[in-house]
């Protein structure tokens, strides 16, 4: 499957039937106005962005999502051994595999924080399998960046091989999507479901997919093989059951 990028709104079409165009000539009229792609996701624009604002004049909304997060590991420790442009550049090259991986099924690439990013599903773009995509993006993501290394070993440029490994860790439920805070509005989701999707993450090991029961239950022809383990994750008293993937 591999990333098409539409002429109009999928956000505004599935939300409110809209046909916001895009790209091509009709598009233009709307860029005068600032209606143009999201940088979340290309195939969104910058109504549907805000629509829970514009249409439910409400600042937040609660939303049935999945989250993703995914992070590349030992980025650190890279930032002590290779030059500042090479690390830059393997940044970047993690950056567009995850952004390309999560656009594909229609997900919003919300945050990159640090070596980070954290993605949403089923919201602007409705999925009634938005599970499903989020852990067909995860393994995306992987097969991407295993690529990529493999690309970068062959160039020779001072990697040992476990470069651009990632972990990720991915929940399903209900979630708070809207802008939070008042100086400064960021627009994002919170609820449990994100931080246990990113407590997940951080369990992961480098190039796995721990998903929740959530997630599980949800998208089970991804998932009907896996296995359940209890892992004691930062925040939670009782042990969060996660399955790797």
């Amino acid at each position: 499957m591999s990333f098409s990028q539409s002429r109009i709104c999928k956000g505004c079409w599935e939300q409110m039937r809209l046909p916001v165009p895009l790209r091509g000539p009709a598009s233009i009229p709307f860029r005068a106005f600032g209606i143009r792609p999201s940088r979340m996701n290309p195939n969104t624009c910058t109504i549907c962005e805000l629509m829970f604002t514009r249409v439910m004049k409400a600042r937040k909304i609660t939303v049935d999502v999945s989250v993703l997060f995914a992070d590349l590991r030992g980025y650190t420790t890279l930032s002590q051994s290779l030059s500042a442009d090479t690390v830059s550049a393997l940044l970047d090259d993690f950056y567009d595999e995850c952004a390309t991986a999560i656009w594909e099924f229609d997900g919003l690439l919300n945050k990159t924080v640090g070596d980070a990013v954290m993605a949403i599903f089923n919201f602007p773009i409705p999925h009634q399998n938005h599970a499903e995509r989020a852990v067909l993006a995860a393994k995306e993501i992987q097969r991407r960046c295993q690529l990529r290394r493999e690309l970068h070993l062959a160039e020779g440029i001072g990697l040992d091989g476990s470069e651009l490994a990632v972990g990720i860790g991915i929940d399903s439920g209900e979630a708070s999507f809207g802008e939070f805070g008042r100086s400064h509005r960021d627009l994002t989701a919170v609820g449990t479901v994100v931080n246990t999707a990113a407590r997940a993450q951080s369990a992961a090991e480098a190039g796995r997919i721990l998903v929740t029961r959530a997630v599980c239950e949800r998208a089970q022809s991804q998932t009907a093989e896996s296995e359940a383990r209890a892992y004691h994750l930062k925040g939670f008293e009782q042990p969060i059951e996660l399955y790797e993937i």
